[in-house]
This record gives structure tokens, C-alpha cells and sequence, in this order.
């Protein structure tokens, strides 16, 4: 079976090959972070519009290295939400005119079910049942994953995601966009020895919420500036990276020990955050559950997820999609 996937979410326009869900053939990604870097963050009417310019090309090239006619291809898998609506609906477009070109079903991806499905590529003997932290710059959730189509949400931010949070720290400190990168390399040169959010704790029913967090660190930067301290960037990179992966890895671990699973992935674009990946292997490790990782050109955003997510859709039947799918900012 092989699948076509596209991805425009975001910022990332993305189209890849993928075999069984599980064989990455090629995946191609136009990135348009030196375009919205100067603004600070993503603008949603230019990612739109660049998405335009590369879907077509990423997909042309996507075949081309997999070394797939378009006439063997099964089905083609794009993300119909969650994210930007002006951007999801170039790729939900460009799928519909070449499902409906080539006679072939149309399989329609949540994009976080597509994340938690890179997994699945990265670790061919991954099978389900498992459950998934999602970490990235729009969500923070925990997923039960039951079967190969069966997503369950345990929980999830009750404002913030933690790859949000980062971006705004980031701002705040004049770091260059995307933050999570910046921060993760500042972290490491820095020394954790300021306790932003004292009261932040593994919560009963383990939501999260990473907005006190957020403004204490906003807080913290603005008080030195009125004052005309140095502002130590690298201190504070550190301090919030082991507050906020803390707590992210403890919610998991919690919920994981009181659901008695113990096959762990992670999965999203923080996903490649280093202090996450070493945090949460080391408590797997200490309590004896088996965490799988993927690299992280598979955490960020990708259509091989999406290709892989929708193999295993169309194999049961599943999330086939019609002409009039459309695309939703919220699923």
C-alpha cells in the first residue's frame, strides 16, 4: 500500500511517500522559518501563501525520490486540522484535485494522530496498545493509543502548550524565532537556580497548564529590566526548561503508573527538545517502562506522519474523506 501525505498545518509545507505505513520512501519539506523570522513568529495569511507556491513542487519532488508514479499510488493522506485554517486549506485543495485526478480514496488525518503515527515509522515492532505524550507548539495531551485507529485523549492544557510557552519565553528574552530550538541550546550553557513557579505540581486530574509559568518567567524578565539588572538569558533558559519539562514528564509518568501502561512514546515538535528526550528516558528507565523516541526531523512537523496516519486509516476503512472535506482549525 502506498500512500501520498501532505502537510500544510502550519508553516512547513510538506508531501511524502510512505509503504505500509511504516516505510518512509521519501519526505519532502519546504520550510518557510527564514520568511517568518523576521516577524517574529508565524503570520498566517504569508504561510498560506508560500504554502501555495511549494505544494505542488513538494509533492512533484516527493514522487520523483520515492521513485512512485503518481498512477501507483493507493491514497493520498492530508491533515484537515488541527492549526491554521488558511494554510490547511491549500493541502486539503491539492489532495482533493489529486484524489479525484487519479480515481483514488481521499483519507482525511487529525494532525495530532498523525504526530503520535510517526512513531510507527520510526519503530517498525512499535504495535499499539501505548500511550503518547503530545508535545508541541499548539498542544500538550496525552493520548491513549488502543489500537492502530483508535486515539483516546486522557488529557490535555487547560490553556498554553508547552511549545507555546516556549516560543513566548523566547520572545520576551529576544531570542530569534522558532524559540523551543534557541532556548533548548541556551539551557544547556545556563544553571537551573531560579525557581519560577514554586506551586506548579502534578495535578489530580492530570491536566496542564503552563500559563502561570509563562507570565512569572514574563514577570521575572520585566522586573530586571525596570530595575537595569542584566537579564541572565542563559539562567533563565535553563530554570524554565526544568520546570516545564519537569512537570510535563511527572503529569506523564503519573498517568501512566495510574493507567498501569508501560509502552510510552513521544511524540510533536518539543519532542526534540533534549532535556525532554533525556527526562523522560531516564524516569521510563527508573521505573522500568519502555519508551520509544523518534528522531527528530519526525517530531517536528512532517507528511510521512501524516502518510503513515493514513495507511493505517485506509487498511480498516477508516477517515475516508469525500470532495467536500474540508479543513477545521480545531478537531
Amino acid at each position: 500500500m502506498i500512500v501520498l501525505g501532505i502537510e500544510s498545518s502550519c508553516d512547513e509545507t510538506s508531501a511524502a511517500v510512505v509503504r505500509d505505513g511504516r516505510e518512509c520512501l521519501s519526505d519532502v519539506i519546504a520550510s518557510q522559518i527564514e520568511i517568518h523570522r523576521r516577524f517574529g513568529g508565524v503570520v498566517p495569511e504569508i504561510a498560506g501563501r508560500n504554502h501555495l507556491l511549494a505544494v505542488i513542487p513538494a509533492v512533484d519532488e516527493a514522487l520523483r525520490k520515492a521513485g512512485v508514479k503518481k498512477e501507483e499510488l493507493d491514497a493520498v493522506a492530508v491533515t484537515y486540522g488541527a492549526g491554521l485554517i488558511g494554510c490547511l486549506l491549500v493541502g486539503v485543495s491539492a489532495a482533493k484535485a489529486i484524489a479525484y485526478a487519479l480515481g483514488i480514496p481521499l483519507v482525511k488525518v487529525n494532525h495530532i494522530q498523525g504526530h503520535i503515527a510517526a512513531n510507527f515509522i520510526a519503530f517498525p515492532e512499535l504495535e499499539p496498545p501505548l500511550l503518547s505524550l503530545v508535545a508541541s507548539g499548539g498542544h500538550t495531551s496525552i493520548v491513549s493509543v488502543e489500537d492502530y485507529n483508535t486515539y483516546v485523549p486522557v488529557s490535555a492544557t487547560l490553556d498554553d502548550a508547552i511549545g507555546e510557552s516556549f516560543d513566548k519565553v523566547a520572545r520576551i528574552l529576544g531570542l530569534p524565532y522558532p524559540g523551543g530550538p534557541e532556548i533548548d541550546k541556551r539551557a544547556k550553557r545556563g544553571s537551573a537556580n531560579i525557581k519560577f513557579c514554586p506551586n506548579l505540581h502534578v495535578r489530580g486530574d492530570l491536566s496542564y497548564t503552563f500559563s502561570g509559568l509563562k507570565t512569572a518567567v514574563v514577570n521575572y524578565v520585566h522586573n530586571l529590566k525596570q530595575r537595569g539588572e542584566e537579564i541572565p538569558v542563559d539562567d533563565v533558559c535553563a530554570s524554565f526548561t526544568a520546570e516545564a519539562v519537569g512537570y510535563t514528564v511527572d503529569t506523564f509518568i503519573r498517568c501512566a503508573e495510574e493507567r498501569g501502561v508501560k509502552r510510552l512514546v513521544l511524540a510533536g515538535g518539543v519532542a526534540a527538545n533534549s532535556y525532554l528526550r533525556s527526562l523522560l528516558a531516564a524516569e521510563c528507565e527508573k521505573r522500568g517502562f519502555e519508551l520509544f523516541v523518534p528522531p527528530p526531523s519526525l517530531c517536528t512537523d512532517n507528511a510521512a506522519m501524516i502518510a503513515a496516519r493514513g495507511s493505517f486509516a485506509l487498511k480498516d476503512g477508516k477517515d475516508i474523506a469525500g470532495l467536500d472535506l474540508n479543513a477545521r482549525s480545531v478537531i
